[in-house]
């Protein structure tokens, strides 16, 4: 009789422990599921990182920079500069509005892509 509690004591023992190591394993898993969930809210709440716009300005900048020193040493006189400069943009313009006035006539038409 003696033999037979201990073997059953053991057996609960047995059992006990295993559901003790499947409730730890099944604590870590969800402790990692919210840890995860914690820092995709915290990215959320707080916007990742994205540099695009402070990169674009960057850029930006640089090339107006680069079109003033440009326009400093240039070897034309200001006002011949300015002229072609100018003309530039209006050519630029026209251009432009020639392209949009002709892409909007053809949607108009149906006439886009035949």
């Amino acid at each position: 009789m003696n033999k037979f509690l201990k073997t059953l004591l053991r057996t609960g023992v047995y059992f006990l422990d295993q559901a003790e190591d499947a409730r730890a394993a099944v604590r870590d898993r969800v402790r990692d599921r919210v840890n995860g969930l914690t820092e995709r809210a915290t990215q959320v709440i707080r916007g990742q990182e994205n540099h695009l716009a402070r990169n674009a300005i960057s850029f930006a900048a640089g090339i107006g920079l680069g079109v003033g020193v440009g326009l400093l040493f240039a070897p034309a006189s200001g006002d011949k500069t300015r002229d072609v400069l100018a003309e530039r943009v209006q050519h630029f313009g026209e251009s432009v509005r020639e392209r949009f006035s002709r892409q909007a006539k053809q949607a108009a038409a149906g006439t886009k892509g035949k």
